[in-house]
Protein backbone atom coordinates (compact mmCIF):
# COMPACT_ATOMS: atom_id res chain seq x y z
CA UNK A 1 0.00 0.00 0.00
CA UNK A 2 1.41 3.39 -0.98
CA UNK A 3 1.98 6.16 1.55
CA UNK A 4 -0.94 8.23 0.23
CA UNK A 5 -3.36 5.35 0.56
CA UNK A 6 -1.97 4.36 3.96
CA UNK A 7 -2.50 7.83 5.44
CA UNK A 8 -5.94 8.13 3.81
CA UNK A 9 -6.92 4.93 5.62
CA UNK A 10 -5.37 6.01 8.94
CA UNK A 11 -6.99 9.46 8.84
CA UNK A 12 -10.31 8.22 7.48
CA UNK A 13 -10.02 10.54 4.46
CA UNK A 14 -12.81 9.94 1.94
CA UNK A 15 -14.15 11.61 -1.20
CA UNK A 16 -14.25 14.48 -1.97
CA UNK A 17 -11.00 14.76 0.04
CA UNK A 18 -7.87 12.80 -0.84
CA UNK A 19 -4.27 12.50 0.32
CA UNK A 20 -2.07 13.73 -2.53
CA UNK A 21 1.42 13.61 -1.05
CA UNK A 22 3.36 12.46 2.03
CA UNK A 23 6.69 14.15 2.73
CA UNK A 24 9.29 13.00 5.26
CA UNK A 25 11.76 15.63 6.48
CA UNK A 26 14.34 13.72 8.50
CA UNK A 27 16.30 16.83 9.46
CA UNK A 28 13.19 18.45 10.98
CA UNK A 29 11.78 15.21 12.35
CA UNK A 30 8.47 15.82 10.60
CA UNK A 31 6.02 14.04 8.32
CA UNK A 32 3.79 16.33 6.24
CA UNK A 33 0.61 14.93 4.75
CA UNK A 34 -0.94 17.00 1.95
CA UNK A 35 -4.70 16.76 1.47
CA UNK A 36 -6.81 18.25 -1.33
CA UNK A 37 -10.47 18.44 -2.19
CA UNK A 38 -11.71 17.45 -5.64
CA UNK A 39 -12.06 20.53 -7.85
CA UNK A 40 -15.63 19.72 -8.94
CA UNK A 41 -16.94 19.49 -5.36
CA UNK A 42 -20.29 21.20 -4.79
CA UNK A 43 -19.87 23.44 -1.77
CA UNK A 44 -22.38 24.14 1.02
CA UNK A 45 -22.44 26.58 3.91
CA UNK A 46 -21.21 24.72 7.02
CA UNK A 47 -23.74 26.59 9.19
CA UNK A 48 -27.00 26.13 7.26
CA UNK A 49 -25.90 23.48 4.71
CA UNK A 50 -27.31 25.60 1.88
CA UNK A 51 -25.48 25.27 -1.49
CA UNK A 52 -23.15 28.25 -1.82
CA UNK A 53 -20.67 29.46 -4.45
CA UNK A 54 -16.95 29.23 -3.82
CA UNK A 55 -15.23 32.40 -2.62
CA UNK A 56 -11.54 31.52 -2.20
CA UNK A 57 -9.34 29.07 -0.28
CA UNK A 58 -6.80 29.22 2.52
CA UNK A 59 -3.84 26.98 3.37
CA UNK A 60 -4.41 25.41 6.80
CA UNK A 61 -2.15 23.23 8.96
CA UNK A 62 -3.05 20.79 11.75
CA UNK A 63 -0.91 18.89 14.22
CA UNK A 64 -1.72 15.16 14.12
CA UNK A 65 -0.63 12.15 16.16
CA UNK A 66 3.06 11.37 15.72
CA UNK A 67 4.16 8.87 13.09
CA UNK A 68 6.60 6.76 15.11
CA UNK A 69 8.92 9.42 16.55
CA UNK A 70 8.10 12.03 13.87
CA UNK A 71 5.78 14.98 14.36
CA UNK A 72 2.99 14.69 11.81
CA UNK A 73 1.40 17.73 10.17
CA UNK A 74 -1.63 17.79 7.88
CA UNK A 75 -1.77 20.53 5.24
CA UNK A 76 -4.82 21.36 3.11
CA UNK A 77 -6.05 24.18 0.91
CA UNK A 78 -9.48 24.65 2.50
CA UNK A 79 -12.21 26.38 0.44
CA UNK A 80 -14.32 29.25 1.70
CA UNK A 81 -17.85 29.85 0.42
CA UNK A 82 -20.09 32.88 0.30
CA UNK A 83 -23.42 32.10 1.93
CA UNK A 84 -26.32 34.51 1.36
CA UNK A 85 -27.24 34.31 5.04
CA UNK A 86 -23.93 33.78 6.84
CA UNK A 87 -21.47 35.54 4.56
CA UNK A 88 -17.96 34.20 3.85
CA UNK A 89 -17.33 31.04 5.87
CA UNK A 90 -14.78 28.20 5.79
CA UNK A 91 -16.05 24.73 4.87
CA UNK A 92 -15.68 21.96 7.42
CA UNK A 93 -12.95 19.35 7.23
CA UNK A 94 -13.65 15.81 8.49
CA UNK A 95 -10.41 15.42 10.47
CA UNK A 96 -10.61 18.47 12.75
CA UNK A 97 -13.03 20.66 14.67
CA UNK A 98 -13.60 24.24 13.41
CA UNK A 99 -11.03 26.84 14.53
CA UNK A 100 -8.59 24.23 15.82
CA UNK A 101 -4.98 23.79 14.80
CA UNK A 102 -5.08 20.12 15.82
CA UNK A 103 -6.78 17.07 14.40
CA UNK A 104 -9.66 15.56 16.36
CA UNK A 105 -7.56 12.48 17.14
CA UNK A 106 -4.75 14.65 18.50
CA UNK A 107 -7.17 16.63 20.68
CA UNK A 108 -8.62 13.37 22.00
CA UNK A 109 -5.12 12.23 23.02
CA UNK A 110 -4.48 15.53 24.82
CA UNK A 111 -7.84 15.24 26.61
CA UNK A 112 -6.86 11.75 27.79
CA UNK A 113 -3.57 13.09 29.13
CA UNK A 114 -5.25 16.08 30.80
CA UNK A 115 -7.39 13.68 32.79
CA UNK A 116 -4.17 12.27 34.27
CA UNK A 117 -1.86 15.28 34.57
CA UNK A 118 -1.69 19.08 34.80
CA UNK A 119 -1.70 21.45 31.83
CA UNK A 120 2.00 22.19 32.44
CA UNK A 121 2.90 18.49 32.47
CA UNK A 122 0.95 17.77 29.27
CA UNK A 123 2.53 20.85 27.69
CA UNK A 124 6.01 19.44 28.32
CA UNK A 125 4.99 15.94 27.21
CA UNK A 126 3.49 17.11 23.90
CA UNK A 127 6.09 19.85 23.27
CA UNK A 128 3.36 22.48 22.99
CA UNK A 129 2.78 25.78 24.75
CA UNK A 130 0.70 26.05 27.92
CA UNK A 131 -1.83 28.16 26.01
CA UNK A 132 -2.18 25.54 23.26
CA UNK A 133 -3.02 22.80 25.77
CA UNK A 134 -5.34 25.14 27.67
CA UNK A 135 -7.10 25.95 24.38
CA UNK A 136 -7.80 22.25 23.82
CA UNK A 137 -9.23 22.02 27.35
CA UNK A 138 -11.42 25.09 26.78
CA UNK A 139 -12.81 23.68 23.53
CA UNK A 140 -13.47 20.34 25.23
CA UNK A 141 -15.44 22.02 28.03
CA UNK A 142 -17.38 24.17 25.56
CA UNK A 143 -18.32 21.03 23.60
CA UNK A 144 -19.28 19.21 26.76
CA UNK A 145 -21.50 22.00 28.08
CA UNK A 146 -23.22 22.38 24.70
CA UNK A 147 -24.00 18.64 24.66
CA UNK A 148 -25.25 18.50 28.24
CA UNK A 149 -28.82 17.35 28.50
CA UNK A 150 -31.45 19.33 30.39
CA UNK A 151 -30.45 19.31 34.03
CA UNK A 152 -32.53 17.04 36.22
CA UNK A 153 -31.45 17.00 39.87
CA UNK A 154 -33.17 16.48 43.20
CA UNK A 155 -30.31 16.96 45.66
CA UNK A 156 -27.82 19.75 45.08
CA UNK A 157 -24.84 21.02 47.03
CA UNK A 158 -23.58 24.59 47.18
CA UNK A 159 -20.03 25.26 48.30
CA UNK A 160 -17.19 27.69 47.82
CA UNK A 161 -13.57 27.14 46.92
CA UNK A 162 -10.70 29.62 47.02
CA UNK A 163 -9.08 30.74 43.78
CA UNK A 164 -5.25 30.62 43.86
CA UNK A 165 -5.15 30.45 47.68
CA UNK A 166 -6.43 33.99 48.09
CA UNK A 167 -9.53 35.40 49.76
CA UNK A 168 -11.13 35.23 46.34
CA UNK A 169 -13.79 32.55 45.90
CA UNK A 170 -15.96 30.85 43.34
CA UNK A 171 -19.32 29.21 43.99
CA UNK A 172 -19.69 25.53 43.10
CA UNK A 173 -23.13 24.01 42.55
CA UNK A 174 -23.12 20.22 42.24
CA UNK A 175 -25.51 17.34 41.76
CA UNK A 176 -25.14 15.37 45.00
CA UNK A 177 -26.45 12.13 43.51
CA UNK A 178 -24.50 12.14 40.25
CA UNK A 179 -21.40 13.71 41.79
CA UNK A 180 -21.08 16.22 38.94
CA UNK A 181 -20.49 19.97 39.02
CA UNK A 182 -23.46 21.79 37.51
CA UNK A 183 -22.28 25.39 37.73
CA UNK A 184 -19.24 27.47 38.64
CA UNK A 185 -20.04 31.03 39.75
CA UNK A 186 -17.47 33.81 39.54
CA UNK A 187 -17.73 34.76 43.23
CA UNK A 188 -19.65 33.73 46.35
CA UNK A 189 -22.14 36.58 46.44
CA UNK A 190 -25.88 36.15 46.89
CA UNK A 191 -26.77 37.39 43.42
CA UNK A 192 -24.47 34.85 41.77
CA UNK A 193 -26.35 31.89 43.24
CA UNK A 194 -29.71 33.62 42.76
CA UNK A 195 -28.96 34.08 39.06
CA UNK A 196 -28.24 30.37 38.63
CA UNK A 197 -31.39 29.41 40.52
CA UNK A 198 -33.36 31.82 38.31
CA UNK A 199 -31.96 30.15 35.17
CA UNK A 200 -33.75 26.92 36.13
CA UNK A 201 -37.25 26.22 34.93
CA UNK A 202 -40.10 26.17 37.43
CA UNK A 203 -40.21 22.40 37.06
CA UNK A 204 -36.48 22.07 37.81
CA UNK A 205 -36.75 24.32 40.88
CA UNK A 206 -39.70 22.37 42.25
CA UNK A 207 -37.91 19.04 41.71
CA UNK A 208 -35.06 20.08 44.05
CA UNK A 209 -35.62 18.31 47.36
CA UNK A 210 -32.58 19.48 49.31
CA UNK A 211 -29.81 22.08 49.09
CA UNK A 212 -26.75 21.16 51.16
CA UNK A 213 -24.48 24.07 52.03
CA UNK A 214 -22.31 25.65 54.67
CA UNK A 215 -23.68 28.47 56.79
CA UNK A 216 -22.51 31.29 54.52
CA UNK A 217 -25.32 33.92 54.72
CA UNK A 218 -25.16 34.71 50.99
CA UNK A 219 -25.94 31.09 50.10
CA UNK A 220 -28.73 30.86 52.67
CA UNK A 221 -30.42 34.09 51.59
CA UNK A 222 -30.04 33.37 47.88
CA UNK A 223 -31.74 30.00 48.34
CA UNK A 224 -34.50 31.38 50.54
CA UNK A 225 -35.23 34.14 48.03
CA UNK A 226 -35.12 32.13 44.81
CA UNK A 227 -36.28 28.54 45.39
CA UNK A 228 -39.82 27.48 46.29
CA UNK A 229 -40.26 26.03 49.78
CA UNK A 230 -36.59 26.73 50.48
CA UNK A 231 -37.13 26.63 54.25
CA UNK A 232 -37.82 22.92 53.95
CA UNK A 233 -34.90 22.25 51.60
CA UNK A 234 -31.82 23.88 53.15
CA UNK A 235 -29.53 21.40 54.90
CA UNK A 236 -26.23 22.37 56.54
CA UNK A 237 -23.50 19.80 55.97
CA UNK A 238 -21.85 18.13 58.93
CA UNK A 239 -18.32 19.26 58.07
CA UNK A 240 -19.12 22.96 58.32
CA UNK A 241 -21.30 22.59 61.43
CA UNK A 242 -18.45 20.69 63.10
CA UNK A 243 -15.99 23.40 62.05
CA UNK A 244 -18.05 26.24 63.50
CA UNK A 245 -18.83 24.38 66.71
CA UNK A 246 -15.18 23.35 67.11
CA UNK A 247 -14.15 26.99 66.83
CA UNK A 248 -16.85 27.93 69.37
CA UNK A 249 -15.54 25.37 71.88
CA UNK A 250 -12.04 26.78 71.46
CA UNK A 251 -13.28 30.34 72.09
CA UNK A 252 -14.96 29.19 75.31
CA UNK A 253 -11.71 27.44 76.34
CA UNK A 254 -9.55 30.51 75.69
CA UNK A 255 -11.85 32.82 77.63
CA UNK A 256 -12.19 30.39 80.53
CA UNK A 257 -8.47 29.61 80.62
CA UNK A 258 -7.65 33.32 80.90
CA UNK A 259 -10.11 33.71 83.77
CA UNK A 260 -8.80 30.61 85.61
CA UNK A 261 -5.14 31.60 85.22
CA UNK A 262 -5.97 34.95 86.84
CA UNK A 263 -7.05 32.91 89.88
CA UNK A 264 -3.92 30.74 89.73
CA UNK A 265 -5.77 27.70 88.33
CA UNK A 266 -4.13 25.97 85.34
CA UNK A 267 -6.63 23.13 84.69
CA UNK A 268 -6.96 24.08 81.02
CA UNK A 269 -3.27 24.69 80.38
CA UNK A 270 -2.04 22.76 77.31
CA UNK A 271 -5.49 21.30 76.62
CA UNK A 272 -6.27 23.12 73.36
CA UNK A 273 -5.97 20.08 71.11
CA UNK A 274 -7.63 17.71 73.58
CA UNK A 275 -10.96 19.39 72.81
CA UNK A 276 -10.36 19.21 69.06
CA UNK A 277 -9.22 15.58 68.75
CA UNK A 278 -11.61 12.72 68.17
CA UNK A 279 -11.44 10.71 71.44
CA UNK A 280 -11.28 7.51 69.38
CA UNK A 281 -7.92 8.62 67.98
CA UNK A 282 -6.37 9.48 71.37
CA UNK A 283 -3.67 7.47 73.13
CA UNK A 284 -4.52 5.86 76.46
CA UNK A 285 -2.69 8.65 78.30
CA UNK A 286 -4.55 11.33 76.37
CA UNK A 287 -7.89 9.62 77.00
CA UNK A 288 -7.27 9.51 80.75
CA UNK A 289 -6.35 13.20 80.90
CA UNK A 290 -9.26 14.20 78.67
CA UNK A 291 -11.71 12.07 80.66
CA UNK A 292 -10.97 14.13 83.74
CA UNK A 293 -11.44 17.37 81.83
CA UNK A 294 -14.60 16.21 80.05
CA UNK A 295 -16.30 15.13 83.28
CA UNK A 296 -15.44 18.35 85.10
CA UNK A 297 -17.70 21.33 85.73
CA UNK A 298 -15.69 23.51 83.35
CA UNK A 299 -17.60 25.68 80.87
CA UNK A 300 -15.37 24.28 78.14
CA UNK A 301 -16.51 20.76 79.03
CA UNK A 302 -20.14 21.86 78.70
CA UNK A 303 -19.43 23.48 75.32
CA UNK A 304 -17.70 20.28 74.12
CA UNK A 305 -20.67 18.10 75.16
CA UNK A 306 -23.05 20.41 73.25
CA UNK A 307 -20.83 20.11 70.16
CA UNK A 308 -20.65 16.31 70.39
CA UNK A 309 -24.41 16.10 70.84
CA UNK A 310 -24.84 17.98 67.56
CA UNK A 311 -22.47 15.61 65.77
CA UNK A 312 -24.50 12.59 66.96
CA UNK A 313 -27.66 13.97 65.30
CA UNK A 314 -26.36 12.93 61.87
CA UNK A 315 -26.78 9.30 62.90
CA UNK A 316 -30.57 9.53 62.81
CA UNK A 317 -32.29 7.61 60.02
CA UNK A 318 -35.83 8.75 60.80
CA UNK A 319 -36.61 12.30 59.66
CA UNK A 320 -39.16 12.66 62.49
CA UNK A 321 -36.68 11.71 65.21
CA UNK A 322 -33.94 13.80 63.60
CA UNK A 323 -36.21 16.85 63.67
CA UNK A 324 -37.04 16.25 67.34
CA UNK A 325 -33.34 15.81 68.11
CA UNK A 326 -32.39 19.09 66.42
CA UNK A 327 -35.16 20.98 68.19
CA UNK A 328 -33.96 19.68 71.57
CA UNK A 329 -30.37 20.53 70.74
CA UNK A 330 -31.23 24.05 69.54
CA UNK A 331 -33.24 24.69 72.69
CA UNK A 332 -30.28 23.59 74.82
CA UNK A 333 -27.67 25.48 72.79
CA UNK A 334 -29.43 28.85 72.74
CA UNK A 335 -29.98 28.69 76.54
CA UNK A 336 -26.48 27.48 77.49
CA UNK A 337 -25.08 30.93 78.43
CA UNK A 338 -21.97 30.25 76.36
CA UNK A 339 -21.91 33.05 73.80
CA UNK A 340 -19.77 31.34 71.09
CA UNK A 341 -22.05 28.27 71.19
CA UNK A 342 -25.19 30.43 71.16
CA UNK A 343 -23.89 32.31 68.11
CA UNK A 344 -23.43 29.07 66.13
CA UNK A 345 -26.83 27.79 67.29
CA UNK A 346 -28.47 30.94 65.93
CA UNK A 347 -26.72 30.40 62.59
CA UNK A 348 -28.02 26.83 62.45
CA UNK A 349 -31.47 27.99 63.49
CA UNK A 350 -31.91 29.52 60.05
CA UNK A 351 -32.99 26.01 59.10
CA UNK A 352 -35.75 26.15 61.66
CA UNK A 353 -37.12 29.47 60.37
CA UNK A 354 -36.93 28.39 56.97
CA UNK A 355 -5.36 28.72 37.28
CA UNK A 356 -4.37 31.93 35.70
CA UNK A 357 -7.71 33.46 35.81
CA UNK A 358 -11.12 32.45 37.10
CA UNK A 359 -12.39 31.46 33.66
CA UNK A 360 -9.62 28.89 33.28
CA UNK A 361 -10.12 27.80 36.87
CA UNK A 362 -13.81 27.19 36.12
CA UNK A 363 -12.91 25.32 32.93
CA UNK A 364 -10.67 22.97 34.89
CA UNK A 365 -13.50 22.28 37.36
CA UNK A 366 -15.96 21.54 34.55
CA UNK A 367 -13.34 19.42 32.74
CA UNK A 368 -12.58 17.14 35.68
CA UNK A 369 -15.85 17.23 37.62
CA UNK A 370 -18.59 18.21 35.19
CA UNK A 371 -19.34 14.71 33.89
CA UNK A 372 -19.15 16.12 30.35
CA UNK A 373 -18.68 14.48 26.93
CA UNK A 374 -15.43 16.27 26.08
CA UNK A 375 -14.29 14.61 22.87
CA UNK A 376 -14.54 15.96 19.31
CA UNK A 377 -17.38 14.83 17.06
CA UNK A 378 -17.31 11.18 16.00
CA UNK A 379 -14.73 10.37 18.66
CA UNK A 380 -15.48 8.73 22.01
CA UNK A 381 -13.47 7.30 24.88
Amino acid sequence: MRDNELYAQILGIKSPWQVTQVELALSKGEVTVHIEQAKDTHQCCPTCNHPSPGYDSRIRRWRHLDTCQYKTILVANVPRVKCQEHGVVTVLVPWAEPNSGFTAMFEALVIDWLKEASISAVSRLMSLSWNAIDGIMQRAVKRGLSRREVLSMTQIGVDETAFRKRHDYVTIVSDQKAGHVLHVGNDRKKNTLKAWNASLTEEQQTAIESVSMDMWPAFINATLESLPDAKEKIAFDKFHVAKYLGEAVDKVRRHEHKALMAEGIDDLKGSKYDWLYNPENMTRKQKKRFSNLRDSSLKTARAWVIKEMAMSLWNYVSKTWALKGWKRWLSWAVRCRLDPIKKVAKMIKVRSRGFRNKERFANAIYFHLGGLDLYPERLTR
